[in-house]
């Protein structure tokens, strides 16, 4: 949940006092870098943890810093809300990164991210045969991204959210655009590997945490765009999922679904924990009605084998402005089929 942070006098004099102290002006400009534990932190800073616990608990009373729970693990990050980035990014752009001892933190942070890089490559390459068959079922993934990346258009927006974020490739995909992305898994596995995706393509401003997809742990009304890509043939009630994931769209924010069209391959039943076999338009279509959202555009992926997978992907948007303003119309519907 975004966290608003005290803006009178009182209140801000507190926020600059919990920042204006080296360690924790240090911890700062390395959470501004992604989310870390405090043994990632123990490290970097070269502190005992009971002190760096107690840098976090003071930045964490003056709202600049959150903590979250992923299984046994505690990450800790920069404040979701608005206020509070404003202000920390007005501060962390100012600290001089050539700073022999913000070059070592920096040093030792890129050192951690190696080794959470190694771990994930370790797990991808145990799972790596099992993706590979999927794939080699359905239409290259370049294809559906350059659809995304087509329908989603070009102009920035403030948030976005990536429901079954997997290894987080949509929140890489759509860095460029957004201010703040966030990514929710309930695979621990998953989000490291994630975490090391979002590392090596420097993509400090998308975070990855767990959560079930049924009750994600996020604002409601809060995010411009919202994707669930391949993830709603693992649910028992992928109905449910859709009216939570319309939600947390704001007024005229949008819904991108990927999915596979209805098929028979029972093996993905079998061997790989898919509970649905694909969906059809008529399917999504009520689902998202009623969700209350207007379905924009659906596209087909035709796979390159005869008894492949197609793939699906549809665009929806939240109505509540478009009834306010018909200026906000829905585009005219195409469909294509690649």
């Amino acid at each position: 949940m975004q966290t608003r942070i005290p803006t009178g006098l009182n209140g801000m004099v507190d926020i600059m006092k919990a920042a204006a102290e080296s360690s924790r002006l240090r911890i700062l400009l390395l959470l501004a870098r992604g989310d870390l534990t405090v043994s990632d932190l123990t490290e970097i800073l070269a502190q005992s943890q009971p002190r760096v616990s107690r840098h976090l608990k003071l930045l964490m009373e003056a709202h600049l810093v959150e903590r979250y729970q992923e299984g046994s693990w505690a990450f800790f990050r920069l404040s979701d809300g608005e206020t509070a980035r404003d202000f920390l990014s007005g501060v962390i752009e100012r600290v001089d990164t050539a700073d022999p001892v913000v070059e070592r933190d920096l040093e030792r942070l890129a050192a951690v991210k190696r080794r959470r890089q190694e771990r994930a490559a370790d797990y991808f390459s145990a799972n790596a045969a099992s993706w590979d068959q999927i794939r080699s079922l359905h239409a290259p993934d370049g294809a559906v991204e350059a659809a995304l990346k087509e329908l989603v258009g070009s102009r920035p927006f403030q948030s976005m959210l990536d429901l079954g974020t997997g290894t987080g490739r949509l929140l890489e995909l759509f860095a460029p655009l957004y201010r703040r992305g966030v990514g929710i898994d309930l695979s621990r596995e998953m989000l490291a590997v994630a975490r090391a995706n979002l590392d090596s393509t420097g993509t400090a401003h998308a975070q990855v945490r767990q959560g079930d997809i049924y009750a994600p742990p996020v604002e409601r009304d809060g995010f411009d765009l919202v994707t669930m890509h391949q993830v709603l043939h693992y649910l028992d009630e992928p109905g449910v999922a859709i009216r939570e994931a319309a939600r947390l769209l704001r007024p005229a924010g949008r819904l991108v679904i990927v999915d596979f069209a209805p098929h028979a391959h029972d093996f993905l039943r079998e061997e790989h924990a898919h509970v649905r076999l694909g969906f059809s338009d008529r399917q999504i279509g009520d689902w998202l009605e009623e969700a209350g959202l207007e379905l924009e555009a659906e596209r087909t992926f035709a796979p390159a084998e005869a008894h492949g997978l197609t793939v699906k992907l549809w665009l929806a948007r939240d109505r509540r402005l478009l009834i306010a303003d018909p200026s906000q119309a829905p585009q005219t519907e195409f469909k294509e089929t690649a």
